[in-house]
Formats: structure tokens, sequence, C-alpha cells
């Protein structure tokens, strides 16, 4: 038995090892593609002091603890922004006019003040981009330094996230529902075989959005960082819910929030399930249609079998396309368009967070949680405001009432040298007077 796990180690280890020298491979060729030669050595690997915590099986996030050199950043920002993901999520590329900002990078005394400590902040923090966006203009535009990381980005970078998919697909949601493929948010889950004999069947939709299924007993991804399903985001969830749920008496426990990414998937899923073949038709629709993206944007899918739900809610997209995301979502909400209303009563039927506000990171710790947003940010209880929050102090605010938004993308943040400033970045530009 002891030489049976030695052997199946090794393998692994091995496999293990033989994917993170391809990676490198791939990041040494990226660097030569685009003319960062000074980070190659004369045999055409890269020369960086990279420092990745496990190693062996080439950690696909920064470790959260970790305070990573410049080397180590530069090798992620290629791993999240360019590495191909073309087998993982699907492309939708933009097919009719964008909507364009406009742009007044006015001096007044608090956008002046910012702007510099904005500044301050990238030269040793995780930040890639800064928008601040005010009564139709963009007032604050900002990427990383080039000594810091900005030799590597351009307006047509894209920046992946996991979490701030999530928001992405409520919106989409919203979208569904208004196009009649979903009856509402109190609609019923019982008509998807795929979670036939689980806690989530027949459970409302709203609970699932809001993240409060009563799953707490089967996944807690703040408990220790990991989730209790395993690596749940490189399966497929008919594979997920045969190892986990089905068949194993899994019972509902009380609702309360419990954030987590399965859910998401399972929300992301029953939409593809719900309108069927014209699944892509739809996406790109909301994309073009109401969004109007400029480039194309990377979301929701896996190589799985498509019937076994593949659908994953992770999304690559540009600083700008960000920026129209959440303008879409303004606008919505603002001209009370049938998903205006559906944001509406997400915002109605938020939840408080209770004792798991404490365990999120300092930059997303609000006490509420509606349809995929975070809400109720502290120091900002008068105002509306939906964020859509990311591993690594990705954030996006939208105040739906003032008409002002902020898109933060960002590397790495942790509550050590890597914390930026999240009251002076994110909740100063909307507490000041316009």
């Amino acid at each position: 038995m002891k030489k049976i796990l030695l052997i199946i180690t090794l393998s692994l280890l091995t496999s293990s090892n033989l994917f993170a020298e391809s990676l490198n491979w791939f990041f040494s060729k990226w660097l030569s593609e685009n003319g960062h030669h000074q980070y190659l050595n004369e045999q055409g690997s890269h020369n960086l002091n990279i420092k990745i915590k496990n190693k062996a099986f080439s950690a696909t996030n920064i470790a959260y603890h970790s305070n990573p050199n410049r080397d180590t950043l530069i090798y992620y920002l290629w791993k999240y922004s360019y590495r191909d993901r073309s087998q993982h999520l699907k492309e939708f590329k933009p097919t009719n006019s964008s909507y364009d900002f406009k742009f007044n990078l006015i001096e007044d005394e608090f956008i002046k003040k910012q702007t510099k400590t904005v500044k301050k902040q990238m030269k040793t923090k995780g930040i890639l981009s800064y928008l601040y966006y005010q009564d139709g203009e963009v007032l604050i535009d900002e990427l990383s330094p080039k000594e810091r990381l900005g030799e590597f980005l351009n307006n047509e970078t894209k920046f992946y996230s996991m979490s701030m998919g999530k928001s992405v697909t409520s919106y989409l949601v919203g979208h569904a529902i208004c196009e009649g493929y979903i009856d509402g948010v109190d609609a019923r889950v019982n008509d998807w075989p795929i979670i036939k004999d689980s806690l989530y069947h027949d459970q409302k939709l709203i609970n699932f959005l809001n993240m409060n299924t009563g799953d707490q007993k089967y996944i807690d991804e703040f408990d220790d960082g990991t989730s209790k399903l395993g690596a749940y985001e490189d399966r497929d969830i008919a594979t997920t819910m045969r190892g986990f749920f089905n068949n194993q008496n899994t019972k509902k426990s009380k609702e309360r929030y419990n954030y987590n990414g399965f859910v998401t998937q399972l929300i992301l899923n029953y939409m593809k399930f719900k309108i069927g073949e014209d699944y892509d038709k739809f996406y790109s629709k909301v994309f073009n249609d109401k969004i109007k993206i400029k480039n194309s944007i990377r979301y929701g899918y896996t190589s799985f079998n498509e019937n076994w739900g593949n659908g994953h809610p992770n999304i690559m997209a540009t600083r700008f396309d960000y920026l129209r995301i959440a303008k879409a979502i303004m606008d919505d909400y603002q001209n009370d368009t049938c998903v205006g209303k559906y944001l509406k009563e997400i915002y109605e039927r938020r939840i408080p967070k209770g004792s798991k506000e404490k365990e999120e990171p300092l930059f997303n710790r609000t006490k509420s949680y509606g349809g995929q947003f975070h809400m109720d940010f502290p120091g900002l209880k008068d105002k509306i405001i939906f964020g859509m929050g990311g591993y690594g102090g990705n954030m996006i605010l939208i105040d739906v009432e003032n008409s002002r938004i902020l898109v933060i993308n960002s590397l790495h943040y942790n509550n050590k040298s890597y914390k930026y400033n999240h009251k002076k970045l994110l909740y100063d530009p909307f507490k000041k007077d316009k």
C-alpha cells in the first residue's frame, strides 16, 4: 500500500512540475513576443525571481497573506490577464457600436487630492487601474506607473475576476427574468434535474441570489480559506452534486448569509438551463445591445460537458468595459426599466451578513448582501450603492442614485503591506458633495 501511495504521489508531483514548466515556457514566450527582453536570459527563459507558494502545484492565485515581490507580480499579471483561457472562458465579441465615455480630468481640489492619493498608492500596492466616473464623465483615469506594472498594461488589457462575475451573473438573471425565461426571483428551482434530491431543490431563486440557501454545513469558504467541497471550480456541477450532495441525505440548515462561489455556479447554469440553446445569443445581446462593450469579454464557461453544468461565473474584461457594465446597471436602475425593477427588488430584499461580515477582507466588508451584490458600505449608509467585489482587491462601487461609479482593478490585496487605503480610495468619492 505504501509503495502504491508513493507511486501516486510521485506521478502527481511529476505532472504538476511538468505543468509548472509549461506555464514558465508560455510566460517566457509572452515576454519575448511583447518586447520585454530585459526579463529574458540568453537561452530565452525568463530571469525573474518568482516566488510561488505550493510551487509544485503552480498556485492559481497569489496567496492572500503573501507579500510578493515585483517579479512575482509580473508573473501573476500574465497568468491572470494574458494566459490563454480560450478553453475555459467563452469569448463574446462586440458586434455594434460601443458606448464611448466623455473625459473631463478636472483639477478641482477633491479630484486633485484624490488623484495624488491614487498615484501614491499605486507605487507600492497591487492596484492596476483606477477609474472614477461622475455625471456622465470620467474624472479620474489612472494606470499603474510604468516602473511598477504599467509597462504591461493598456486599455485593451483584460482583467480577470471570479467574484465580480457573480454580480454580472445576477445582472444577466435580471434580463432572463425580463425576457420571460425565468418567472421571477421567487420562482422555485424545482424543474432542474441536476439538483434533484439535494438541499438546493425547490428553493426560491432569491435564496441563491442572496447566498442564504442553508448550505453552510457543506461549504464554507471563509472557515479555512477553502471550500469543504474541494476544488468545485475545477469540476462540472453534475460531478460535484454526485460527490457531495446527492444520495447523501443532505439537509438544508438555517438560512443565513454564506458567501461561496458554488451557489453562483448553480445560478448561472440554471439560467442556461432555462434559456436553452439561445443562451449564447442572449449573453451577446446583453453585452452588446445593453452594455455596449468595446472589446471582447470572456465569461462563464469551462471545457466540461455542457449538459453537466459547465458554466462558471468568471469574467475577463477591460477596465472600461467593467465601467460600461457598471453604467448599464446604473442606467437600468435610474430609468426604472424591467431590469431596473429587478435591481430595486434585490436591493429591498438584501440580507444582513451578520457574523460573516468580519470574515471578509476590509475593502469588501459591508453590512449586507443582495442579489450577488455587496451593499450598505460603512460610512455610506445614506447611499444606495451596489458593490462588485473580487479577490485581490478588485472593486466596483455604483452609486445608483447619484450617478457615481468607481472601478478598481487590482492584482493583489492583503491586510498587511498590500492593503490599500480603502477608506480614501473607495469611500471618499461617494461622501463628497457635488
